[in-house]
């Protein structure tokens, strides 16, 4: 007598059980990552907001808008409370050269100066002529990070209130703008 060779259905259920479950973890593993980078760009924006009003706090002035070159950096502003093209950067290298944030204020460069986003992009300083109001530009957020970030800490509607998207939130990147100035 013969016995056939292969699995049960028995097997079987049990290999597909595991993959499941496999496949359920690292599906909420992606999402824990997803939670902790959105929570992560918040804390950012909390400590860099932190970072400005201390500079202001004790030197009276924006960083980067400061009319004098504390730290020899080439950096001064205008103090009309508006960051300008120039003073953008200078915001980065002074919060550095000040200790209010870590890197290297010798570099000129926005790209090379300003702190990198836990998606990529980085934390700008920019102006709102139409507003009137300074804010941190937050670059190439995925659309459903930043949705989620709009729900949680604002309004959830993408264009008001404190948190605003370049655009709705379909799909793609987008740009977040944090007034919190």
């Amino acid at each position: 007598m013969r016995k056939e060779r292969g699995f049960t259905l028995i097997e079987i259920a049990i290999v597909l059980v595991i993959i499941g479950l496999l496949i359920g973890a690292i599906l909420k593993g992606q999402s824990m990552i997803q939670n902790a980078k959105i929570k992560r760009v918040k804390s950012d924006i909390d400590g860099i907001a932190a970072a400005v009003y201390s500079y202001q706090d004790k030197y009276g002035f924006l960083p980067g808008d400061d009319p004098i070159d504390r730290f020899s950096l080439s950096c001064t502003g205008d103090a009309d409370g508006i960051w300008d093209w120039a003073e953008r950067i200078c915001a980065w290298r002074e919060l550095i050269a000040a200790g209010f944030v870590s890197g290297d204020a010798s570099l000129t460069s926005e790209t090379q100066v300003a702190k990198t986003s836990p998606f990529g992009g980085r934390y700008l300083f920019r102006y709102n002529g139409t507003l009137g109001k300074n804010y941190i530009l937050v670059d190439n957020i995925p659309s459903d990070a930043a949705e989620s970030l709009d729900q949680r800490y604002d309004d959830g509607i993408y264009n008001q209130g404190d948190i605003q998207a370049n655009a709705d939130y379909t799909g793609g990147l987008r740009d977040m703008y944090w007034y919190v100035f």
